[in-house]
């Protein structure tokens, strides 16, 4: 087949601008692939993220509604507990209301337990530890900020209130911690339960949510309903999940993701399926004569199918590495403004493997019937039209 080459490169360029223009077309279609998944990837990724081993007990009736925190010790004697520690929502902003910081409360002594994934240096871990007002910052937020170790911020709670009726902590960052093998979500930040409840006007004593490590996960399930059963009929039930389906009951509450960009996604290869075969099917009634005479000249038709297919496949091919390279940039530059609000915005590496699916796939398809027109074309019917 390299020996035709030059026959290949000569029908692409015979007419360039719609050759130009349905390769622009087909790296539109997979710009926007790359994009849609990127931003799939950025809302539902932290999902896949979540500990297998760790269960998030709430409210029954809502997450809203706090737990009293006497129920980590209850929780913490359970068999096949490996460690419990407590967060609560803070709802934190920094300067306006337009930087809103994602800010929970966390308990220091038993964060890192339960926890393990979360990286800190050795030094500043003990910071936060001693520290009153220490404040855990994700990298990427610090970077965002242009925060360091040592810095005071004030952090404004749009939910709770202090004993002098304001609403602004003081805080002093600690530590600054990254992800194992920076798999993860560094927006974060997190001030200590002490500080926390000593300075807020109501609400104390009391957790937003319990997480808890189990020693095998394969127990899960049994766990979580050991937990239930022990808080039944109280004042306060309370509703034991995995973390993964605590995650994704946040996802569902925007709707399905995921379904809504493969809606949009296969609308729009299947446009492109159509366009491309257009383009192909007349570049292949435009070389009527020219496919006749190859035959004529002792060119099989197995020979002239796969020119055709090949010459398929290169349009698809330059059109879909053109528009995954375009999704891979903006996506990388989109990330870096977007750290703080989507710090996994990047195209997922099986997006790419099933983009390369869908342009073999497209190629072929939209190649195919002028392909079986070219292979079945009778050389007298052909010429007998010139």
């Amino acid at each position: 087949m390299w020996r035709h080459a030059p026959l290949l490169f000569a029908n692409l360029g015979r007419r360039r601008v719609r050759t130009i223009l349905t390769i622009a077309s087909v790296a539109t279609a997979f710009l926007l692939y790359g994009l849609l998944e990127a931003l799939r990837y950025a809302i539902t990724g932290g999902v896949d993220l979540t500990g297998a081993d760790r269960l998030i007990v709430t409210h029954k009736i809502s997450i809203i509604q706090t737990l009293p925190r006497s129920y980590l010790a209850r929780v913490r004697g359970i068999e096949g507990v490996r460690a419990v520690t407590a967060s609560t929502w803070f709802g934190g902003v920094y300067q306006s209301d337009r930087n809103q910081v994602t800010a929970q409360v966390a308990e220091p002594e038993t964060f890192f337990q339960v926890y393990p994934e979360v990286v800190v240096d050795p030094q500043q871990r003990q910071n936060w530890l001693a520290e009153p007002t220490g404040a855990l910052v994700g990298e990427s937020l610090a970077r965002s900020w242009g925060w360091k170790v040592g810095d005071r911020i004030p952090l404004r709670s749009n939910i709770y209130r202090k004993l002098d009726g304001g609403d602004t902590w003081e805080l002093k960052i600690a530590a600054i911690y990254r992800m194992r093998d920076d798999a993860g979500d560094t927006s974060g930040l997190f001030l200590p339960y002490q500080y926390f409840n000593e300075s807020i006007r109501y609400g104390r004593d009391q957790a937003g949510w319990i997480v808890v490590r189990v020693r095998d996960p394969a127990r899960s399930t049994e766990i979580a309903r050991r937990i239930d059963s022990m808080f039944a009929n109280s004042f306060t039930e309370t509703k034991t999940s995995s973390e993964r389906a605590f995650a994704q009951g946040f996802i569902n509450q925007i709707g399905n993701v995921g379904a809504i960009i493969s809606a949009i996604v296969s609308a729009v290869l299947f446009t492109m399926l159509l366009v491309t075969a257009n383009t192909m099917a007349q570049s292949i009634r435009e070389r009527t004569a020219e496919l006749a005479v190859l035959k004529t000249l002792g060119y099989p038709g197995s020979l002239v199918l796969r020119l055709v297919l090949i010459e398929s496949l290169l349009i698809t091919f330059c059109g879909g590495a053109l528009g995954i390279v375009l999704a891979t940039f903006i996506a990388r530059s989109a990330r870096r403004a977007l750290q703080q609000y989507l710090p996994l915005l990047q195209i997922p590496p099986h997006a790419y493997l099933y983009a390369f699916g869908c342009i073999l796939l497209l190629g072929l398809l939209a190649g195919a019937m002028p392909a079986w027109q070219a292979w079945r074309l009778r050389i007298t019917t052909a010429l007998r039209r010139v």
